[in-house]
């Protein structure tokens, strides 16, 4: 690792080009081959939106699609389909600040789902471009072999394993390499402009990877610095150049990183997760194809990359302490991974929801780079390639012992080691003297591409089968979504009132795709507010709070102003039900407006029971709370106190009451996991299906409709329980429609005359002497600044969740906007960084124009 071999003189002008072209192909031939060997999209019928690829990028992209062509509710800082009213800059700058996502725009909006599948494999395909840019600045060599190495990188396990279905993670891929060129840059004292903007490009396009990239660089450059031939005075220069050139990077990138921090400072905490290292076997055998668990770290490289890599601390062509400054720095790396204050620290100092090995990528570049070192050096003679077949010969033996290993996995490692050893070995004994010029056999190169392509061809088709086999999966743009799209066309009233995509969702995201303004978001910056109200309101959500639901109940479509609701069969797509399909029913009521006008009082706060939660909201008394009772038919107890269990797989155990007839029934319990339904109704029975998780409380049911109370005024509800759960003891809500009818017209006499919604402003006129305090149906997230009539814009105070803004009785006009928290100061921090940067290279030119003169400074 010396700093002689870097310098771009030593590589000839054209092999750059030629690697980056042949890395970028290389890689685009495999994804496209892979996914088309396992029948998935857009080769195949297998869906391949898995996870939050279907639940959260795909929607963030239609939306942005939306924004692009002009047709979105919002701008970019307010996005009013999702969550009643959502900040969106947090959300662009964690999902969509990548160049690449802006091309979406370029396809039509129903083939949403392959402009991302496009963008995808082009950041695949950038990354593995530059990995092969790095490798020969690094050190010159056989472009063919940079070209194939890049492409090893491209398609590393991380990337086929984790990043597939975490598009945005792909820009961290493509980090790593450029912020490895940028500590050369710093190393040698050369382009430090744009070194900063290329920190700044990374940071911007996915902080959280750029993070990890950023760190695993500054480790690089550490090992380069020490094994260089610079004095210690020269290689702490060059640290310090590169530490100031990453924090001058993060200072332009400050708009989107303060922005999207404050948005996750904000958001709902969800799980606190304890990180716990895997076990030894299953580390090493994810170092090997055809392996896969989520919680496990993905360190495949291909055959080629891994056995060149393996052979590099035997191979004596490569300078001893370069050998050892690399091989140290990689296994440094993965025990880092496995201690937890190490592998906090890659994290962000935060344990992740998900798998805690997000930053398993910085190996498979090392590695890559591993790979070429020991190459460009010097092909590894007999001794070295016996040792690294060895080392893969004893990583089978140990990965053997694993639960990941798969039936795949030995003959895929075995096939794709035999072509990259004998390429090897051909190299080594027939086309040595070749090497001097940068032109070995043509068949050895082929064998080491039919390595890298065959091999990632079928760990591609592999993984891809098994992430639809083990994640939940989400149809592509289809007639269902056509279906919804165009009935909210055909009703939305957006902003008269809002136009709710339904209950039973297709993704996470609904409105973002479909259109309508609804509850419904999931987000990794979902507000903590929005969550909290919606849960005390009886709302239900999955991942752990962060993908609240659409909540369909008429007391709240009064208070947030649902005039519009699809009502529609479960996706047939996820089959959960035999009722599953695509019919649509489009259900219209008058609401009051966005904003109405309640009485000024002391603050309450929420109670236990989500009936009462939603009186206090609308302001009116429309419920009544029965006294239940559960058991089975003729042996009901009294159900009081917290609730009585429902043991998990019970049948026919009843839930029994009395209400006013005319009321319609409705249950709440978060906890319960079954059916549930009216016995002996009179009409065909409205079945409520609650799904909610346990241990740990992944998901919690909404509230839900179980049909009319009969005219007896007796109901009884049947539960067969799936999973069991807890019924609480006001489980049973009967509203009087009636009284809510009159709540809702007493809302809408005194409500807003006229509103208006531009971007992030929102206007609306009151009627005249309007008092006590207006009621903006919007979640008061941090940002919003209220003014009634000319007075000067404030923060906006708080009823219940919601925006709420005190009257002085005078004034008739309201407006408030929205300001993302974190943009004024990381503007502020960019034009900083900026002016401190033009200063510098303003300097910089002059001193070079006077020592050019012969000039003293």
């Amino acid at each position: 690792m010396n700093t002689e071999d870097s310098p771009a003189a030593s590589t000839r002008p054209a092999e750059e080009p030629r690697a980056a072209t042949l890395a970028a192909a290389l890689t685009l031939l495999v994804v496209c081959a892979g996914n088309a060997v396992a029948g998935a999209f857009p080769f195949g019928t297998e869906a391949r939106n898995v996870n939050d690829l279907g639940n959260q990028y795909v929607p963030f992209h239609a939306h942005l699609w939306d924004l692009l062509h002009g047709q979105a509710d919002g701008d970019l800082f307010v996005n009013w389909q999702s969550g009643l009213g959502s900040s969106f800059l947090p959300d662009l700058g964690t999902y969509l600040a990548s160049p690449f996502a802006l091309l979406v725009a370029l396809f039509p909006r129903a083939e949403i789902d392959l402009a991302v599948f496009v963008v995808s494999c082009l950041k695949m395909a950038a990354a593995a471009c530059a990995m092969s840019v790095l490798l020969l600045r690094l050190r010159r060599g056989s472009w063919w072999v940079a070209g194939c190495l890049g492409a090893s990188y491209g398609l590393c396990g991380w990337v086929l394993a984790d990043a597939v279905y975490n598009t945005m993670w792909l820009d961290g891929l493509i980090a790593l390499p450029l912020l490895c060129l940028v500590a050369e840059w710093a190393l040698a004292g050369r382009r430090p402009v744009l070194g900063v903007l290329v920190a700044a490009l990374c940071w911007t396009a996915n902080f959280y990877t750029a993070y990890m990239a950023t760190l695993a660089a500054g480790l690089f450059l550490l090992a380069r610095a020490c094994t260089s031939p610079l004095t210690w005075r020269d290689r702490s220069r060059a640290v310090l150049r590169a530490g100031l050139t990453a924090a001058a990077g993060v200072g332009l990138a400050a708009p989107v990183v303060l922005t999207v921090y404050f948005g996750t400072r904000h958001a709902y905490p969800g799980r606190t997760s304890v990180f716990a290292p895997i076990e030894s076997q299953d580390l090493v055998a994810r170092l090997l194809p055809a392996t896969y668990s989520f919680s496990s770290p993905a360190l495949y490289v291909d055959a080629a990359a891994f056995l060149l890599a393996l052979s590099l601390p035997f191979n004596k062509a490569v300078p001893r302490a370069a050998r050892g400054a690399l091989t140290a720095l990689i296994v440094t790396v993965v025990l880092s991974l496995q201690w937890a204050p190490t592998n906090l620290v890659w994290n962000g100092f935060a344990t992740p929801n998900g798998s805690a090995y997000r930053a398993a990528f910085v190996v498979c570049g090392l590695l890559v780079i591993a790979a070429w070192t020991s190459f460009a050096h010097g092909l590894p003679t007999g001794r070295p390639l016996y040792a690294a077949l060895c080392l893969v010969a004893v990583v089978v033996v140990v990965a053997r012992g694993s639960d990941l290993w798969s039936v795949w996995t030995l003959p895929v490692t075995a096939a794709g080691t035999v072509l990259a050893a004998v390429a090897l070995w051909g190299l080594v004994r027939g086309t040595r003297s070749s090497l001097s010029d940068g032109r070995p056999a043509r068949w050895c190169l082929a064998l080491i591409t039919c390595a890298v392509v065959g091999q990632s061809v079928a760990v591609t088709a592999y993984t891809e089968r098994l992430l639809v086999a083990q994640k939940d999966d989400y149809a592509p743009w289809g007639e269902r979504q056509e279906a919804q799209r165009a009935a909210i066309d055909r009703v939305d009233g957006w902003p008269r009132y809002r136009t709710d995509p339904g209950r039973e969702q297709t993704v996470g995201n609904d409105p973002l795709v479909v259109g309508g303004q609804g509850t419904q978001y999931y987000s990794s910056v979902t507000s903590d507010v929005l969550a909290r109200t919606l849960v005390a309101l009886g709302n239900g959500y999955t991942s752990r709070g962060r993908s609240v639901q659409s909540l369909d109940n008429p007391v709240t479509d009064v208070v947030f102003s649902v005039g519009a609701r699809l009502r529609t069969a479960p996706d047939p797509h996820q089959s959960w039900f035999p009722d599953s399909g695509n019919d649509i029913q489009v259900l219209q009521q008058p609401v009051p407006p966005l904003v109405t006008v309640h009485p000024a009082g002391a603050r309450r706060a929420f109670g236990d029971s989500v009936f009462r939660n939603q009186e206090m909201m609308l302001g009116s008394k429309v419920y009544t709370l029965p006294r239940l009772s559960l058991g089975r038919e003729g042996s009901a107890d009294p159900l009081d106190g917290d609730g009585r269990a429902v043991p998990a797989g019970s049948e026919d155990r009843r839930l029994t009451g009395s209400c006013p007839v005319g009321t319609s029934l409705h249950m709440w319990a978060p906890h319960y996991a079954g059916t549930a339904s009216q016995v002996n109704a009179g009409a065909p029975p409205t079945v409520g299906r609650f799904r909610a998780d346990h241990k740990p409380v992944t998901k919690v049911a909404a509230v839900q409709y179980l049909g009319d109370v009969p005219g007896s005024g007796r109901f009884t509800i049947r539960l067969d329980a799936e999973r069991g759960g807890t019924i609480p003891a006001q489980a049973i809500g009967c509203l009087h429609t009636d009284r809510l009818r009159a709540a809702a017209a007493r809302l809408t006499a005194t409500g807003a005359r006229e509103v208006k919604v531009d971007g992030h402003r929102l206007t609306a006129t009151l009627p005249a002497g309007s008092k006590g305090v207006a009621v903006v149906a919007v979640p008061r997230i941090a940002g919003w600044h209220c003014a009634v009539g000319h007075a000067e814009p404030r923060p906006a105070g708080q009823r219940f969740g919601l925006i709420a803004v005190a009257l002085d009785g005078a004034s008739t006009d309201l407006e408030c906007t929205f300001r993302p928290p974190g943009l004024r100061a990381g503007t502020a921090v960019a034009l900083v960084t900026l002016l401190a940067l033009c200063t510098l290279a303003g300097a910089h030119v002059v001193r070079t124009r006077r020592i050019a003169r012969g000039k003293p400074c």
